[in-house]
């Protein structure tokens, strides 16, 4: 597991420039990790393997808004684009898992579980609000008395290196809920990036013995104080571009006070129940299990995928759904993510990343409507 450390002396941080960038992900590949990055395809930013500084997304920059997302080429920085649509929880915490399967022969059934996972991953470019996601995470799947075997066995393997945010995007709100968008625990290694193009510059930052043991093969000379300044200032200048807010001050109160308050029927006027927030989102965790069985009935399997507070059979039980109405759906979801979270694991279930904004189809603002209920009452 990573145990990350900021740096207070500016002479322990180095400087990598492209060249050093293209030996760290052959590095990680030539030590087993699967190496995952941002790359465009179809419009956005997605995460997928990535063998060479080419495949970044050089020179490219996301627009977001609510419910509107769109890529544009401006300048030519390495890592400008913020968070897509996917999150890092695809890899740690699949779409979809087997379990076991059982088999059917003369001398009986017989179950055999699935092996635990092998996946060693390496993910380059995760911001400080996903950083936070996985600590979320953490806490879900690994730190309370049900651990699963799985995302632990994935979570020990994995190599993070971060990249703090020379830019956000209009949806981000990382510093209302103190994750961002500097990323000071939980990475390998941390990257800023203080210049573009092919003689960009990277201040690097270790957070681990990994970390150490890889810097130690990557072409780096020390940083200066002025580089240490630069990438301070870099961080400042984006958290101070960043407007959206969401006063978490006595909110988890407000939310468990207020379940039928008229706001929760104006939202649910105009949400879909199209459960694109949850999916996009990177700490929801819920899940169904879903049977399969062989068509010659000589074996059947199991397998856990993600599934969503939005759909109606989500909560079904004998008798009907629990929460039959969008209005009682999307209130569960809110109401879950910024309140009932702190009981159950002692933090908020939101890190401010704001894709449930973007990739809401009709532009629901999680902050407006924190602050309309926090506004009416």
């Amino acid at each position: 597991m990573v145990a990350a450390r900021m740096f207070d002396r500016f002479d322990e941080a180095r400087i990598i420039g492209v060249a050093g960038l293209e030996t760290m992900i052959g590095e990680l590949g030539a030590r087993g990790h699967a190496v995952v990055g941002p790359v465009r395809r179809d419009g956005a930013i997605v995460l997928e393997p990535i063998e060479s500084v080419v495949d970044l997304p050089r020179g490219w920059v996301d627009e977001q808004t609510p419910g509107r997302y769109r890529l544009k080429r401006d300048g030519d920085s390495w890592f400008a684009p913020v968070v897509g649509p996917q999150s890092w929880k695809q890899f740690l915490h699949p779409p979809r898992q087997k379990l076991w399967t059982v088999r059917k022969s003369d001398a009986g059934a017989t179950i055999e579980p699935e092996p635990l996972a092998t996946e060693k991953y390496a993910f380059i470019g995760v911001r400080a609000c996903e950083i936070a996601a996985i600590a979320v995470q953490d806490r879900v799947f690994m730190q309370g008395p049900y651990v699963d075997p799985n995302y632990a066995a994935r979570r020990a393997n994995a190599f993070i290196v971060a990249v703090n945010c020379s830019r956000a995007a209009s949806t981000c709100f990382c510093p209302s809920m103190k994750t961002g968008p500097r990323a000071t625990a939980g990475y390998d290694l941390a990257l800023t990036e203080l210049s573009g193009g092919d003689d960009a510059r990277f201040l690097i930052e270790i957070g681990s013995a990994a970390g150490q043991s890889l810097v130690e093969a990557l072409p780096t000379h020390p940083a200066t104080k002025a580089d240490i300044e630069a990438a301070a200032a870099i961080v400042a200048a984006t958290e101070a571009s960043i407007s959206r807010t969401i006063d978490t001050g006595d909110l988890p109160e407000l939310l468990k006070a207020e379940p039928d308050h008229p706001r929760w029927d104006d939202v649910a006027a105009r949400c879909l129940n199209c459960a694109n927030c949850t999916m996009a989102c990177p700490t929801c965790f819920c899940t169904t299990v879903v049977d399969e069985s062989a068509l010659d009935g000589a074996s059947a399997s199991r397998s856990q995928r993600w599934d969503s507070c939005f759909t109606g059979d989500f909560s079904h039980v004998h008798g009907g759904a629990v929460r039959q109405t969008p209005k009682a759906r999307y209130r569960q979801w809110m109401t879950h993510k910024l309140s009932t979270w702190h009981d159950q694991f002692a933090m908020s279930g939101c890190v401010g990343c704001g894709r449930c904004i973007v990739w809401c189809p009709v532009g629901i603002d999680i902050t407006e409507e924190a602050a309309a209920l926090r506004r009416a009452v």
